[in-house]
């Protein structure tokens, strides 16, 4: 068969960028942050016998995410009510609304 040997019209497909590494705010590196997260899961601990994402109730990879972001006027080291629990899937979401809510305001 002729045709096997001709080559494709389309051609090879675009090479794929991978995207950069992400990197945390130095903040979240800090010792002072760092404590505070090991006091909040102390706590939590005692509270409710666990910690576990808020949303899901998984607890694979949690992070402790402030509930009114430091970008949106909150406390760098808030109460204990004011930081949660979330699996990365469900910080990711969070995140992803509170940045989508920020950009209508300022278009606003």
């Amino acid at each position: 068969m002729a045709l096997k040997r001709l080559p494709g019209r389309i051609g090879r497909p675009p090479v794929r960028v991978a995207a950069l590494p992400k990197k945390a705010e130095s903040f979240y590196q800090s010792a002072e942050w760092r404590a505070y997260r090991a006091a909040h899961k102390a706590e939590t601990v005692r509270r409710q016998g666990g910690v576990w994402c808020s949303v899901c109730g998984s607890r694979h990879k949690l992070v402790l995410d402030h509930v009114v972001e430091r970008r949106d006027g909150g406390a760098d080291f808030p109460p204990h009510e004011g930081a949660k629990w979330y699996c990365g899937g469900c910080h990711n979401a969070k995140t992803a609304r509170a940045r989508l809510a920020r950009v209508s305001e300022a278009k606003r």
